[in-house]
């Protein structure tokens, strides 16, 4: 999933992206800064909006997630970023229990001055 010349926050949110879609959730967490917060949202009636903060309640969510999601089904649309801010476009295929759908989705990215995961914003949708 790496690509050359990619900005320094790019390489950590393509690395992050790559673990929890591959269901890897410790390589997934090292990426995190302690009181990291996410917020995602969706035009889909389920599920509902997302606000959370700290590592270990981000995790629980992302897991309960990235569980649907088919390993290896991750793919990088496009993606930009200076040292601190990323912003990837993908899609995953995930299974959540009616059959496989591709998730289209943006997902920005702020690192806090250890190069952590601070802030993450998702917005997606499922597309049949």
């Amino acid at each position: 999933m790496s690509a050359p010349n990619e900005s320094p926050a790019v390489t950590v949110a393509r690395a992050h992206v790559d673990a929890w879609s591959n269901h890897d959730y410790v390589t997934a967490r090292t990426g995190l800064a302690p009181d990291v917060h996410v917020t995602a949202i969706t035009t889909m009636p389920f599920p509902p909006p997302t606000d959370l903060t700290g590592a270990d309640d981000y995790m629980t969510g992302l897991i309960q997630f990235a569980q649907a999601v088919v390993p290896g089904s991750a793919q990088i649309i496009a993606s930009t970023g200076d040292a601190r801010n990323a912003l990837i476009m993908l899609t995953v295929e995930a299974d959540f229990g009616a059959g496989k759908v591709t998730l289209p989705g943006s997902r920005l990215y702020l690192l806090d001055d250890d190069s952590k995961i601070k802030s993450e914003h998702v917005v997606f949708y499922a597309a049949r």
